[in-house]
């Protein structure tokens, strides 16, 4: 470049008490470079050199397909022959062409390629839906530094080991990078790892000192370094290596690894050498390979089959075993006893000598002749059925987020009825639940509440009450949002009293002054002008800090500079009534972290006072005060009650004042500590900083909402009402995870809180002796021992209303997923209503994910937005990924993708439940009408002596399962609704009818099998009594083995589609077409295939015209036959409706007669509904039968929550 670009002068590292800012510690592991699990080697600017090229390191190539070009027909084929059935019915379609078959091998042929076909076609489709994804990543550009020593934008697929790259603001990090310098002359950049870890603060990175100067193109024609580091590994947190330049060693650390897909963030640009590519960075290296999913259903199906195939195996067994007998009998003494078989000039199939040898070859005619016990169009309808299932989900408009243009996409159609049985959802917390924005709304100054905000939790209890509080909500903020809300972002306070100024006529306007300036000046945040606009933003490292400052701007205390060493504000002079620059001159940073619970600053004002301003945790704030600072210490602890019950977040902010000389003496104490190279630095420091941090005088508090997702806690209150669990997996601190716990209701006040933790003195103290098997086997211990007590409390509590929420953070969780520990873990944390686990790797998310998956052997679902999610979602049995603003990786490895958590709600209660239904229905439907018509030709088969000859022609018994019984079963499947959407929703119990899988029990599934014994027994029964004493046609001839053929199947269309007619809940013009047009085809049928040539047409031909058409006989067998078979699953199912109906049947009561009795509707609800135990129904059923008298308490216990009909 011509010029030096501009350089950010600002040296932040000065301000901030960060560890980036001290050099690495040398027990971070720098001997083992160079051994095993350390052997990485990058020649850093040199990409194209022999020693480079002798590494043959991974190209930066992602991909997330389940197929390549190469591998898609082998794969594919094998995931089609892995299913039992189609292996089977390739079997038996290569003996089609062979002497044993009763049928030819092209009409058993056509419709198996047909179906293998079709499903391929499906594969290939969702597998290039994924490629393109992958194609869109891999071809984003970044600056890449070239041979002729230019920078240039190159796809990341190109990029290699020891490429040099520059990436600028709001760019993604294309590879694993090395910080060679930034914009900043101390060379430090901010990161957003919410990809990677959820967390949106921004993380500060740093690069050696010994590189911070090339900050120019220019600078790297003469660089030349090697990287020795270690090999790829999945750890997030941790990188062990060390870097030559010129002759100096200098050792690295992970504050100087900028991952793959984290994001620069306020800091113009950076320079970085790639030294992890593709599939060895840190967030691929978390992911698995795309797994092949199926869902329970499938599998399920495939042990109908594996039964059905058996049966097959004994009736072809049997009926060989009397045909060998038989045959052998056939010449006896030498007559012949089956005269029309020719037993004296048989072949080998029919020999009376060998009769042993034609009963095997007959067993394997029966084989293939049974064969339509198993249906051959049962997989491919399904494939069908869901892919348009998937387009409904996809076209929902209720699932459409019109703010970015996102509709749900099913990515997967293999798992739409899995949606309707989850047992247990598993979230992430960052970008899922959250919109990752904070709001301030209220705060406590001085005893006295202000603001007028109205959370979402409230929100969402006041609406579900039915309260006039929710339309009084609903109309205030209608009429005066436009007037008192700003539109500003992460700001929703409204109180007159305090906003324009109006804070000078308050009784304690002196603390209020004092309030908004602490959160003015205790803070990290950095203040950016617009130089147009003049309107200052700030780049803060959470959203907490970003909402006190905006806060504190729009009350009057304007943070619009910082230097090295002090603070400037705008702020209200009181006594004049006018604005004024005021400036604080900054000396110490406290900063916060998750033991101390706290952040202070230590400040000189202008009138020379030492000020130390701290904000924290009331669990730590309120025990500093001193005598004289606790005068508004009741109330505050009150408001603090409101505003946590509300879902808000709190911190107390509190001041004292320093005389000089206890300043200096802290201040030499901090530098001596500061100045420690030991393994307890950190404690060494926060020790000074407590002595300092006492004797505060309470100033109030504040009530920040964690803005979740729009629905969200009604979301999950009807996922809990549901019956699902909601476990929160989130890599965030334990205080952000609980406070969200509260605010989406997953905890609650009076929820008994188990929390697992190794941050105990014990394990501090070990961790300081530096034994590491020690650690391990005391935090073991540990872990094992609060499992143990959680568990004793859960046993104690049994019988009562108590409820408990297991809290666990990502080092215990190391110890609690050990083989040993995970059992005892598991059955814990069932007993808890809630569960969240804190500061999890996305491996932790992905072991959690299995461990209740295969603990529980029940279906989970994981929703996850960033590519830390990515192996959650691939683990679980469903992964459901949030189309969020930023990042797609959640979603390419997704089997959904919603644009908003509140939208699972929908998708599991509505379509999830059709979905189950559908399917589950449609299985039962085929296995059943496959039974009608298989056991037709097994008792043909008993009355033809078992020879081997089809009652059916051959065409006839192809086309059954394609032209004449498949439409209206995929109607079905694609249309039918047992209850609307409407009620779906209003009835959330309904749901538990998939996971407790009531629709495709064994038992429902053998009686739809017994139904279809029972018609075919009526059909063959009916139909060869009826035909074979009388004469068929006006010329006295009797019914010949085709008429009767032919009578049999048109009796089994004619019922098959009937019975489908009586199954269906809800009809449309499609169903209508369907089965009565299917009906129709079949004569349609007849009259085209009979009058084609007798050697195409065979047995069939003009079979319609000439025989069965003009008899009166064949149309009144047809109809009393139907009628027959279909009387017994009318009345059975007049009973069950009657007198024990299921429970979408009692809802179902509400189409017929709720509309005009609303009260059955209520009744309903009411008699069926479950005991809550999470969800803001849950908080206002606690604070119900909390303040009911004693003499109801007989009156709770006998509450009918467990009473349903779902199991009937």
């Amino acid at each position: 470049m011509g010029g030096r670009e501009k350089r950010r002068k600002l040296r932040l590292s000065k301000i901030y008490t960060y560890a980036c800012g001290r050099p690495p510690s040398g027990s971070d592991h720098h001997e083992e470079v160079g051994g095993p699990g350390f052997s990485r080697v990058v020649f850093c600017n040199e990409p194209n050199s022999a020693e480079a090229a002798l590494k043959n390191y991974a190209t930066n190539y992602v991909s997330t397909t389940k197929y390549t070009i190469a591998t898609f027909i082998p794969k594919s084929l094998f995931e089609q022959f892995r299913r039992v059935a189609n292996l089977y019915f390739l079997l038996a379609a290569s003996l089609g062409f062979t002497r044993l078959s009763p049928y030819s091998g092209v009409s058993s042929m056509v419709p198996l390629s047909f179906v293998i076909l079709v499903s391929m076609i499906k594969e290939a489709v969702e597998d290039w839906k994924r490629f393109k994804q992958d194609l869109e990543v891999n071809n984003r550009k970044v600056k890449v530094r070239l041979g002729d020593g230019s920078f240039d934008y190159t796809e990341w697929k190109q990029l290699k080991v020891g490429d040099v790259v520059k990436v600028e603001k709001d760019g993604f990090f294309p590879a694993d990078l090395l910080l060679i310098s930034s914009s900043y002359d101390d060379a430090i950049c901010y990161v957003e790892t919410m990809n990677l870890d959820g967390e949106t603060n921004l993380k500060l990175k740093q690069a050696l000192g010994v590189t911070s100067g090339l900050s120019e193109e220019s600078d790297f024609r003469q660089f030349k370094a090697m990287v020795k580091c270690e090999d790829p590994n999945a750890n997030l947190y941790s990188f062990v290596g060390s870097m030559k330049y010129g002759v100096e060693q200098y050792p690295l650390s992970p504050q100087q690894v900028l991952l793959r897909d984290s994001k620069l963030r306020n800091t113009e640009y950076i320079y970085g050498v790639v030294i992890f590519t593709g599939h060895d960075t840190k967030v691929i290296q978390n992911s698995t390979e795309p797994p092949s999913k199926r869902s329970k259903i499938e599998k399920k199906m495939d042990k109908i089959i594996y039964f059905l195939f058996s049966l097959l195996v004994v009736i072809s067994a049997c009926g060989s075993v009397f045909f060998g007998i038989w045959t052998k009998q056939d010449i006896k003494n030498g007559r012949m006893k089956r005269w029309y078989l020719r037993p004296d000039d048989a072949t080998i199939l029919f020999d009376p000598k060998k009769a042993g040898l034609a009963a095997l070859f007959h067993f394997l005619t029966a084989l293939m002749l049974y064969n339509y016990f198993i249906p051959i169009s049962l997989y491919v309808s399904i494939e069908i059925v869901k892919i348009l299932q998937c387009v409904f989900i996809n076209r929902d408009q209720k699932m459409y987020y019109e703010e970015y243009d996102r509709p749900a996409h099913a990515r997967t159609s293999n798992l739409n009825e899995e949606l309707g049985q989850v047992d247990t959802v598993l979230s992430d917390k960052t970008g899922t639940l959250t919109c990752n924005s904070m709001e301030f709304l209220k705060c406590s100054v001085a005893g006295v509440a202000y603001g007028h905000g109205i959370t979402e939790v409230e929100r969402a209890m006041a609406k579900k009450k039915g309260s006039p509080i929710a339309h009084e909500i609903s109309s205030s903020e209608t009429d005066d949002e436009s007037v008192l809300k700003p539109s500003v972002k992460g700001f929703n306070f409204m109180d007159d009293r305090i906003m324009n100024g109006n804070w000078i006529h308050e009784p304690h306007s002196d603390v209020i002054q004092k309030f908004f300036r602490v959160l003015a000046i205790c803070q990290t945040a950095i203040p950016e002008a617009n130089e147009e606009s003049g309107k200052v933003t700030y780049e803060a490292e959470s959203p907490d800090e970003a909402a006190f400052v905006i806060a504190a701007r729009e009350v009057g205390f304007k943070f619009f500079k910082r230097t090295q060493t002090s603070i400037s504000l705008h702020e209200l002079d009181p006594i004049s009534g006018e604005k004024g620059e005021r400036s604080y001159e900054l000396l110490h940073v406290i900063e916060f972290n998750s033991s101390r619970k706290r952040m202070s600053v230590i400040v000189k004002n202008e009138e020379n006072q030492i000020l130390l301003l701290s904000k924290g945790a009331d669990s730590v704030m309120f025990e500093r005060l001193s005598e004289k600072g606790r005068k508004f210490e009741e109330e505050t602890r009150e408001h603090i009650n409101e505003y946590a019950d509300a879902g808000l977040r709190t911190l107390v902010l509190a001041y004292r004042q320093l005389d000089e000389v206890e300043y200096k003496n802290f201040s030499e104490e901090l530098l001596q500590a500061k100045n420690l190279v030991s393994a307890d630095r950190d404690e060494k420091v926060d020790e000074v900083a407590d002595k300092m941090e006492r004797d505060l005088i309470l100033l109030g508090a504040t009530a920040v909402e964690d803005k979740l997702q729009n629905g969200v806690p009604e979301c999950i209150d009807k996922l809990a009402q549901a019956g699902i669990k909601l476990w929160v997996l989130t890599g965030d601190k334990m205080e952000t995870a609980i406070n969200i716990g509260f605010a989406c209701s997953l905890l609650r006040q009076g929820m008994e809180q188990i929390i697992i933790t190794l941050d105990t003195p014990e394990i501090k103290w070990l961790e300081k002796q530096g034994d590491k098997d020690e650690i391990a086997k005391a935090s073991k211990a540990s872990i094992v021992e609060q499992i143990n007590e959680g568990k004793s409390q859960l046993v104690s509590s049994m019988g009562s209303t108590e409820v408990f929420a297991l809290i666990i953070d990502g080092k215990a969780l190391a110890f609690a997923l050990e083989g040993d520990v995970k059992s005892k873990f598991l059955e814990l944390a069932i007993g808890c209503a809630s569960v969240i686990c804190c500061r999890s790797s996305p491996k932790q998310k992905a072991l959690v994910t299995r461990l209740v998956k295969e603990g529980t052997g029940k279906t989970t679902l994981a929703i996850g937005d960033g590519a830390n999610d990515v192996g959650m979602l691939q683990e679980a049995d469903i992964g459901v990924g949030i189309s969020g603003v930023e990042g797609m990786q959640a979603v390419m490895s997704s089997d959904v993708a919603i644009a908003q958590f509140c939208f699972l709600e929908r998708l599991l209660l509505v379509h999830g439940h059709w979905c189950y239904r559908r399917i589950s229905s449609m299985i039962c439907y085929f296995f059943y009408k496959n039974m009608v018509f298989g056991f037709t030709l097994f008792l043909y088969e008993i009355l033809a002596s078992f020879s081997g000859q089809a009652a059916y022609n051959d065409w006839f018994m192809s086309t059954y399962n394609v032209f004449f019984t498949s439409l209206p079963v995929a109607a079905l499947g694609i249309f039918d609704q047992d209850v609307s959407a409407r009620l779906c929703l209003q009835f959330p119990l309904l749901y538990q009818e998939g996971v407790q899988n009531v629709l495709f029990s064994w038992r429902r599934i053998f009686s739809w099998m017994l139904n279809g014994v029972y018609s075919a027994a009526v059909v063959f029964f009916f139909t060869t009594r009826t035909l074979q004493i009388q004469a068929f046609r006006r010329g006295g001839e009797l019914a010949s083995r085709d008429v009767l053929g032919t009578t049999m199947y048109t009796c089994i269309v004619w019922i098959v589609n009937c019975q489908m007619a009586l199954a269906v809940s809800y009809f449309t013009w499609i169903h209508h077409l369907f089965v009565w047009g299917s009906i129709a085809v079949w004569y349609l049928f007849l009259l085209i295939y009979g009058s084609l040539t007798p050697t195409f047409s065979t047995t069939a031909y003009k079979i319609f015209i000439e025989a069965c058409g003009p008899s009166p006989s064949y149309w009144v067998i047809t109809f009393f036959v139907a009628v027959c078979a279909l009387i017994p699953y009318v009345v059975y199912s007049t009973i069950q409706m009657k007198f024990f109906p299921m429970y979408h049947e009692l809802i179902q009561g509400i189409r017929l007669y709720g509309k005009d009795d609303p009260e059955y509707g209520k009744m309903l609800k009411m008699r069926y509904s479950r005991r809550s135990t999470v969800g803001f129904s849950a908080r206002r059923e606690a604070k119900f039968y909390g303040t009911k008298k004693p003499r109801n308490k007989k009156r709770e216990e006998s509450r009918p929550s467990e009473e349903s009909p779902i199991n009937a």
